[in-house]
């Protein structure tokens, strides 16, 4: 796969999260019903919602700024994924495996936009050699 089509997937995948996260972080920091509603009934205190709605704004953000803050990145792609994973264990626990579909989706779209994230940003995992002189 070349460059331009990695740089493809990712931008798509990208924002396509970027859309969903985004209107799901808008929609707890509004007190939505609807969203308020299924996520207390999976057993989440407003608190927390109010949280994770400043955290997805905040990761859009970091997500769609292009070339920069790459190892911000990296967070925001874990945070993403811890959420996808908690939100799919809650459903399915509490509301059964058809909720959770929109989990299943969610995280094969950032499984894949994080593949090629790093396709096009390959980690460097080098350590800084330090000389003390005696």
């Amino acid at each position: 796969m070349n460059s331009k089509t990695a740089k493809t997937i990712y931008w798509a995948g990208a924002s396509f999260m970027s859309l969903w996260f985004g209107a799901s972080g808008f929609f707890e920091l509004t007190r939505n019903p609807i969203v308020w509603g299924i996520t207390q009934q999976l057993g989440y205190p407003p608190h927390f919602i109010y949280i994770l709605g400043v955290a997805k704004l905040s990761g859009v953000i970091v997500l769609l700024t292009p070339n920069k803050l790459l190892r911000l990145k990296e967070w925001v792609f874990a945070g993403i994924f811890f959420d996808i994973l908690f939100a799919f264990f809650s459903k399915i626990t509490v509301l059964g495996f058809p909720a959770t579909i929109d989990a299943i989706v969610a995280f094969t779209v950032i499984s894949i936009t994080y593949v090629m994230f790093r396709r096009l940003y390959p980690a460097n995992y080098t350590t800084n050699s330090i000389t003390v002189n005696a």
